[in-house]
């Protein structure tokens, strides 16, 4: 498997996020969006063409962008309001806990470009906190898909689900490896007895890519594709407890306070924990760097995993 998706057709999930969301839209005339002078970044070009009264630029106005969400949501329409994942979070949280959150708006809060997909454009634009002080939040879903499909089916479940929720779209290619998206739900891709790679978004594929480096070992890694960090599959990450030797979590953000904080919260309340080991960027500002150099600082690569890997195994 891990010489498909080396070689496999990788895309740009925000490609997917767009068609989704202009099908839909053609279907519901409640949905608009919402952006924040990022139509073309939030790839919302084709949207504007087909809907012009539908789309909202409220320009460089992110806490005023999530206010116009959540009253558009509290009168009967179906917002995705849309930016780069570091504004729309770190600008304007205080507005997504009050006027989304705690107001129970439905708004679709859709983070364009997380992570470090922004390398060069150094910490400023690096959206690696996003998953740590949104989990804070009480009442809010957060969605990272690993793929095309499982953000096509993230869009569509978000404009019915009529709850608040943080789409997480990347904008680093990735091949495809789901079979679907279903919220609160953990994806097992691969069976194993082993060790345990629960990864997230991104990381998915690159995690699927370790454990068959590490099948060539002798070393059985079950691999969790965890598109759902809010609610958390609670059973998923119980049984890989209590039926592996430890857990690697995997994700492209800060390890304070996201996945594998989560990951390791039910880890510590079971009898008898496993080992684990936490990837992603440290409590620490990443260098400057295109994406592909970021992830290879921080081995957030296959070889890095599967080195994870066999320190548990």
């Amino acid at each position: 498997m891990s010489a498909v998706i080396d070689t496999a057709p990788t895309f740009d999930c925000r490609v997917a996020f767009a068609e989704e969301l202009i099908a839909l839209a053609e279907q519901d005339p409640r949905i608009v969006a919402v952006c924040n002078d990022s139509v073309g970044s939030s790839n919302l070009v084709g949207f504007r063409e087909k809907f012009p009264d539908r789309l909202i630029n409220v320009g460089i106005a992110e806490q005023d962008m999530v206010g116009v969400g959540a009253g558009l949501a509290l009168s009967g329409y179906v917002p995705f309001v849309c930016g780069a994942a570091p504004f729309l979070t770190g600008r304007a949280l205080e507005q997504i806990k009050a006027d989304v959150a705690y107001s129970q708006a439905p708004v679709v809060l859709c983070g364009m470009s997380p992570g470090m997909a922004y390398g060069e454009l150094g910490p400023t634009h690096h959206s690696i906190e996003d998953l740590a002080w949104l989990r804070a939040v009480a009442g809010l879903g957060i969605v990272v898909p690993a793929d095309p499909l499982q953000t096509r089916e993230a869009v569509r479940w978000a404009a019915s689900a009529a709850t608040p929720v943080f789409l997480r779209v990347g904008r680093f290619k990735v091949p495809a490896v789901s079979s679907g998206f279903s919220f609160g739900k953990a994806e097992e891709l691969r069976s194993g007895d082993g060790i345990a790679l629960v990864a997230t978004g991104s990381m998915v594929s690159r995690a699927v890519q370790a454990a068959e480096v590490l099948a060539g070992e002798g070393i059985a890694a079950r691999v969790l594709n965890m598109a759902t960090i809010a609610p958390l599959d609670e059973a998923a990450v119980v049984r890989a407890v209590h039926q592996t030797r430890g857990i690697v979590t995997v994700e492209e953000a800060t390890i304070t306070g996201g996945l594998g904080a989560a990951v390791g919260e039910i880890n510590l309340r079971q009898a008898r924990p496993v080992p684990m080991r936490m990837l992603g960027s440290p409590r620490e500002f990443a260098p400057t760097g295109d994406t592909a150099f970021l992830l290879e600082h921080f081995g957030l690569t296959a070889e890095g995993i599967a080195a994870a890997g066999r320190e548990l195994a």
